[in-house]
């Protein structure tokens, strides 16, 4: 993916922030308020750390994120933990069993893109579904998922799946998102029992 050098890239640079998409998590934060201090926090496809380092300012001393990636972050901390490794192959019940279950999980999970609209669309769907099944087996009751996903013919079902899961769904388009890009973003709250 290029690198957009716009308003945002320089404002994370000064804040000390290792990417520009710090601000779609902070945005809907501010709005929502779905992180809250002592929260243990999932952030799955996590590198380079910017929704990791943000995440763990919120939770503060009290709380933990534990970041999930194939490859390393550009950020650590006291309350982060970090895991190397595929979200499809990581034993999540096994490995954190401590901090079970999670109050948020968050993913700016994308997949490398190939240029074919269609299949980036697919495999953007597949890796928010992927966070889905695991919000299914380790977010807490009443527990939130913020995710990225690509929009397009699949993203209504995806909506859908998400509603069968949680008592609240939207959809949520950040300033910071470009206005041309195909992400959204789904706030899933409220995880039924």
């Amino acid at each position: 993916m290029k690198e957009i050098k716009d308003h945002y890239f320089f404002k994370a640079k000064r804040e000390g922030y290792p990417a520009r998409s710090v601000y779609k998590l902070i945005e809907a934060q501010e709005r929502f308020m779905f992180m809250k201090p002592g929260q243990c926090i999932l952030d799955l496809g996590a590198a380079p750390g910017s929704w990791t380092k943000y995440a763990s300012r919120v939770v503060g001393k009290g709380g933990t994120v534990i970041a999930i990636d194939l490859h390393r972050l550009k950020v650590s901390g006291p309350n982060i933990l970090f895991h190397k490794d595929d979200i499809f192959e990581t034993d999540i019940g096994g490995k954190f069993k401590d901090f079970l279950p999670f109050d948020v999980i968050l993913s700016d999970m994308a997949p490398k893109t190939t240029g074919r609209k269609d299949l980036d669309h697919y495999r953007s769907i597949e890796l928010a579904r992927a966070g889905l099944e695991i919000c299914s087996r380790y977010l807490s009751r009443n527990g939130t998922y913020y995710c990225k996903a690509f929009d397009g013919e699949d993203f209504p079902a995806l909506r859908k799946e998400a509603q069968t899961l949680f008592k609240s769904v939207r959809i949520f388009k950040p300033k910071s998102s470009r206005a041309e890009s195909v992400e959204k973003f789904l706030l899933c709250q409220n995880k039924k029992s």
